[in-house]
């Protein structure tokens, strides 16, 4: 299954003005990167892929449509899927963004 184009189109609206924002094809989906670090993705299986902070991550799975990653049957720590029914709005999609674009600029940046 191909990622959702119109979600793609959809955050790229929202990211238009951020700085450092790249986009690279990654796990069959489309992520969005700040300063070369992933914060969110449009999945192949639907819905979006995105970067929280740990410490968050139990008070955001109380959200609808949002789950625990896992990937190859691990649960991946500061990961969460959000499933397209909870991303209908402009608010919802924004919020979600939002949140992993923040997290991702605060991480520290990476050495070559």
């Amino acid at each position: 299954m191909a990622y959702n184009e119109e979600l793609a189109h959809r955050i790229r609206a929202l990211l238009v003005d951020e700085l450092g924002v790249t986009e690279k094809r990654m796990f069959g989906g489309l992520a969005f990167l700040v300063d070369a670090k992933m914060a969110v993705a449009v999945s192949r299986e639907g819905g979006l892929l995105l970067r929280v902070e740990p410490t968050q991550l139990d008070r955001l799975l109380t959200r609808a449509g949002a789950r625990v990653c896992v990937m190859r049957g691990r649960e991946m720590a500061g990961w969460l899927r959000v499933d397209d029914d909870a991303l209908r709005t402009k608010r919802q999609l924004e919020g979600w963004v939002a949140r992993a674009i923040a997290y991702a600029r605060s991480l520290p940046r990476r050495s070559r």
